[in-house]
């Protein structure tokens, strides 16, 4: 269950990761599932062994805090990404402004 925690907030950051930095692209859709897919892989691979290694009574210490460290650079790049995209793009007119 504490992989589901620590898993489900990575996929959604490493979206908005994507997203921001497809933002504004023509042929943004494929680039960001190229960009992304590579990164999403991971993440249930780390889930399915925490859950295999606590059922098996082994503990998934291990995979779960991998889970957390990427938690934690998921949500550090996506605040940057998040917040860099936003001050270069301007949606309203859809014009680009240098930082």
């Amino acid at each position: 269950m504490l992989s589901l925690l620590f898993g489900t907030p990575v996929l959604s950051l490493i979206g908005a990761i994507g997203a921001a930095l497809t933002l504004g692209l023509r042929g943004g859709g494929a680039l960001l599932a190229l960009l992304v897919l590579p990164l999403y892989v991971p993440v249930p691979g780390h889930r399915s062994r925490a859950a295999e290694a606590a059922v098996s009574g082994l503990g998934g210490q291990a995979q779960l805090l991998l889970l957390g460290a990427l938690l934690v650079f998921a949500a550090a790049f996506a605040a940057l990404g998040g917040s860099s995209s936003t001050a270069y793009f301007d949606g309203m007119n859809g014009r680009r402004t240098p930082i």
